[in-house]
């Protein structure tokens, strides 16, 4: 810490990491730009448009393994061969056995079961009439608990800040896939307070990583990874403030994407981070990313200069450009022999199938912006909820987080301005990078989901080791408002999950997505079924 306490920096402070919109460089044939005044559902049907037609899908016999996805849905309903009703009722099923002594998975803090049924009483008497509200209608949704969402408290993993913090109306963002007739079936567990990588919960249990229930899944939005994972939804929300969406989408090996910051309204969600802090999608393929990413997207308009149009991706393989991909190689070699082999194979996989070229670079202080990011985090952290902790105190909260608020409140005014500083000057070295490449490409962490220890249930975790290992290559995305995503790109010898991660410039979500998508479709074949894993949509 002393490399930021006692620091003599020249550089101004940037306390927010909201870029100015510059004209992308994008072909018509690749992206599609959206007028600022279409709904939620109308946002939903271009991106609808954007995807792959039907007659270019590929038969299921090609993969070894896939998960239900949105359009999966859509069609079934549509088709009338199951209705939301018979989802939502396996769905609660699915999430009381899941939650039995024997299994004890710990998807969910909360959720009710009538609340489901309702929804989907509804969804399906639409679909029998004839007039879904779009593609979205009826598809199960599951909320991070640190983002409002009624009829639900949201606790932000803990025991207390709901009762001081009461939720009453929707998120900006669940408001939006509600009004396109989703599901949303309850919230997910999260590390407390989102101060964790593990996603161990003294309180409401541990996450359990599907691919192995002896596992951790990844924290914060562990829930959210996992219930994605193990097929309980196609898509989930989570919030990212330090890699709380990427790195459990990574452990779980599904898609993690993080925009752009201030792309997605952030009203309603819990104000822990709210300068490094962003709401994200888990995802089952960059498909279903794409379009949960354009309903809760904000669009340009008049009211908001600042904010760019929003661009969509079309995803086709015909439309994908040659890509530069800037690689550090310190950075990139800093993780597990397994991860680093992995993600290499997916780097020459690029280069020989599109021609994708490796740009070496180097990426200076690393450690100096993960310091800075601390500071920030935890200070955003202890700021937004210490008028409650001096009234209620930290009885109610883990070991693990009560340790990280005394470290949080143990920063002061000159290490918070030098963290400001240190983002001012990364921001600067990322802006020279981009100027040479397109995104810049690492693994998504250092190391794969690692087991879970008896006592740390009880107390919550303090694995400074590994915590460091996973949140290695997260911090850029967030400490600078970058946009990236994390796609699952094979396995280690345990046969636990590896993900690639992919940062791009500001703004830059469609070609980030592009990229996500193609790396997808050379790994995909491959994908393999977790140990834990529920089939909601077959009719057997």
């Amino acid at each position: 810490m002393q490399l930021i306490s006692y620091g003599v920096l020249e550089d101004s402070p940037l306390y927010v990491p909201l870029h100015p919109y510059e004209d992308l460089e994008e072909d018509e044939e690749e992206v599609k730009c959206l007028n600022p005044d279409l709904s939620p559902t109308e946002k939903v049907q271009h991106a609808i448009n954007c995807l792959p037609s039907s007659d270019t899908l590929l038969e299921d016999s090609y993969f070894s393994f896939r998960r239900w996805t949105i359009m999966d849905y859509s069609r079934a309903y549509a088709s009338q061969k199951i209705t939301p009703l018979m989802v939502a009722e396996r769905l609660i099923s699915v999430i009381v056995q899941s939650s039995s002594p024997m299994i004890d998975m710990s998807f969910f803090i909360s959720y009710d079961a009538q609340d489901i049924l309702r929804q989907a009483t509804e969804s399906t008497l639409r679909y029998q009439r004839g007039a879904p509200i779009s593609v979205l209608d009826g598809v199960p949704i599951a909320i991070k608990d640190e983002i409002d969402c009624m009829p639900y408290p949201t606790t932000g993993g803990s025991k207390w800040l709901h009762k001081v913090r009461p939720c009453k109306q929707d998120a900006c963002c669940v408001n939006r896939l509600r009004s396109c007739g989703g599901m949303l079936v309850g919230k997910t567990n999260m590390h407390e307070l989102g101060a964790g990588t593990s996603g161990i919960n003294p309180h409401y249990g541990t996450t359990r990583n599907p691919y192995d229930p002896k596992r951790i899944s990844g924290g914060s939005s562990s829930g959210s990874a996992a219930v994605v994972c193990a097929g309980l939804c196609p898509v989930a929300l989570g919030v990212d403030g330090g890699g709380s969406v990427r790195m459990p989408a990574a452990l779980c090996g599904v898609i993690g994407f993080k925009p752009s910051f201030g792309r997605i309204p952030h009203s309603g969600v819990l104000p822990l981070n709210w300068t490094v802090g962003m709401v994200g999608v888990l995802a089952a393929t960059v498909e279903d990313s794409v379009i949960v990413y354009a309903a809760i997207s904000d669009v340009a308009g008049s009211n908001q200069p600042t904010m760019p149009k929003l661009h969509l991706p079309v995803l086709k393989p015909s439309n994908i450009p040659t890509i530069r991909m800037a690689k550090s190689n310190e950075w990139f070699n800093d993780c597990s022999d397994d991860i680093r082999a992995c993600c290499l194979r997916a780097l020459a996989s690029l280069h020989k199938l599109y021609g994708w070229e490796v740009v070496e670079v180097t990426l200076p202080d690393i450690e100096v912006m993960r310091l800075a990011h601390y500071v920030t985090i935890g200070s955003e952290c202890t700021a937004s909820i210490a008028h409650h902790i001096e009234k209620i105190g930290m009885s109610e909260s883990g070991w693990d987080v009560k340790v990280a608020l005394s470290i949080y409140g143990s920063f002061d005014s000159r290490d918070y301005l030098n963290a400001q500083r240190i983002r001012n000057r990364q921001m600067k070295f990322h802006e020279k990078i981009f100027s040479m490449a397109d995104v810049i490409v690492s693994p998504m962490v250092g190391v794969t989901a690692y087991e879970i220890k008896d006592d740390a249930q009880e107390t919550g975790e303090l694995d400074y080791v590994n915590g460091a290992a996973l949140v290695r290559y997260s911090i850029a995305g967030n400490f600078l408002g970058l946009p990236a995503v994390t796609v699952p790109v094979g396995y280690d010898r345990d046969g636990l999950p590896i993900g690639i991660q992919f940062i791009g410039k500001p703004w830059s979500e469609a070609k980030l997505i592009q990229i996500a998508y193609a790396m997808e479709e050379l790994c995909k074949a491959e994908y393999k079924k977790p140990k834990v894993f529920y089939d909601l949509l077959s009719e057997s």
